[in-house]
């Protein structure tokens, strides 16, 4: 009996200790659970701390000219060119079209180094019949074929009313309403498009076999005010998906497809198949009206000027062959048309803004969103660039072994 209450007592004493144990072992657990949690919250408070500093910075633009600039000319451009492409990109961010601006310019710096694109190539006329002109652009940078394809274009529209110039062997010329604002700027009406990689998948297709065909229309009116279409012929821009990836973040529908064919949301799958779906989404939504405009732009680019076209273009992501890309600049001069259009475009746009709204914001025309975007850099001192933009930027400058850009404090 004695030995029995013995035996029973041990077992109790060692379930007590067992249960002592693993409450211990739990508490342990715990306490490297807490120790890791406070660790995170850490890290986010440090990484929100960042964010908050960042927040604060911008860069002015001069100074985003300066290392855009200092890249190409580090790359092999001449300095002329370097700063042409530079002030093109800094445009495209000061206008709020950061998927065209910084965004792009570590791309153009890839392609001279693995000898896609010919840094010091000069454009060259090949046919030049009054009005219109025929350009090779030598496989040179796109900003630098088509900076000189519009002051052509230009040039013959003050002789003739209007000037027509289409390019082939280019390159990503970057937006294409800089080149209607360079039109803008000499009192004519400026339009530009070009063709690119294969990036949208034609209505009822699953493959991409036209690109993202950007087109712009600009016109100034009488009181300074101006009308600036500047769009993609796809739902979206690439550089708009990159953007939301760099970010981390979803997509809307309608916007792109992944590797299956199927309408996706995430950025990340999106981005891997790189097919976009037309302006419009499903045919559903009418997506075959983007379809057809991409196709506008092909005639009047990829087949117009004998570059290439459609699924012919090199693959947005294959470096074996050059681009050969089409565009297309036209200059129509407005006074050789019925007098007083400047005072009847500043009419038209002061009416559909102020249109009846269906709810707390306004009607805008093409190119107010831009003109927002410009006003807040010049009031708060320099572009803000999200610190993931700013992060790479330094460490290419870093590879480069050039100054990175600097930032400076946001004007309050």
């Amino acid at each position: 009996m004695a030995l029995r209450c013995l035996w029973v007592n041990g077992r109790r004493s060692a379930t007590i200790l067992q249960s002592h144990a693993n409450a211990a072992v739990a508490c342990i657990s715990s306490f490297h659970k807490l120790q890791e949690c406070l660790q995170q919250q850490q890290q986010a408070a440090k990484m929100a701390s960042a964010n908050l500093e960042y927040n604060k910075m911008v860069v002015p633009k001069e100074e985003v000219i300066r290392f855009i600039a200092d890249c190409m000319t580090k790359a092999g451009s001449s300095r002329e060119d370097a700063v042409t492409v530079a002030h093109h990109l800094m445009t495209a961010d000061y206008r709020g079209h950061f998927s065209h601006g910084m965004n792009r310019m570590q791309m153009y710096v890839d392609d001279i180094r693995h000898k896609l694109t010919d840094a010091t190539a000069k454009p060259q006329i090949v046919n030049n019949f009054q009005a219109i002109a025929l350009v090779d652009g030598c496989n040179g940078l796109g900003q630098i074929v088509g900076k000189y394809c519009m002051e052509l274009a230009i040039d013959k529209a003050r002789k003739f009313g209007i000037g027509l110039v289409t390019a082939r062997g280019s390159n990503h010329y970057g937006i294409s309403g800089y080149y209607s604002l360079m039109a803008i700027e000499q009192d004519m009406i400026g339009f530009s498009c070009t063709n690119t990689s294969p990036l949208m998948a034609p209505t009822r297709s699953s493959q991409s076999a036209l690109g993202t065909n950007p087109l712009s229309l600009g016109m100034g009116a009488s009181d300074g005010d101006q009308f600036v279409l500047d769009m993609a012929t796809t739902a979206v821009a690439l550089g708009k998906i990159e953007l939301a990836h760099r970010k981390e973040q979803p997509i809307p529908s309608g916007w792109a497809m992944d590797t299956d064919g199927k309408v996706t949301t995430d950025s990340e799958k999106a981005l891997k198949a790189s097919t976009l779906m037309p302006l419009g989404g499903e045919e559903k939504n009418s997506g075959y009206k983007g379809y057809g405009l991409a196709t506008m732009v092909e005639v009047l680019c990829g087949v117009l000027s004998g570059g290439n076209y459609g699924p012919n273009i090199r693959n947005w992501k294959k470096a074996d062959r050059e681009a050969n890309l089409g565009q297309c600049f036209i200059a129509i001069n407005p006074e050789v048309f019925a007098p007083g259009s400047k005072d009847r475009l500043a009419h038209l746009l002061q009416q559909l803004r102020e249109l009846p709204t269906v709810g707390d914001k306004p009607v805008l025309v093409a190119g107010d969103p831009e003109r927002a975007a410009m006003a807040k850099v010049d009031k708060e001192g320099g572009i803000q660039y999200h610190e993931n933009q700013i992060k790479n930027s330094e460490e290419f400058a870093k590879e480069l072994g050039i100054e990175p850009m600097k930032l400076v404090k946001k004007i309050d």
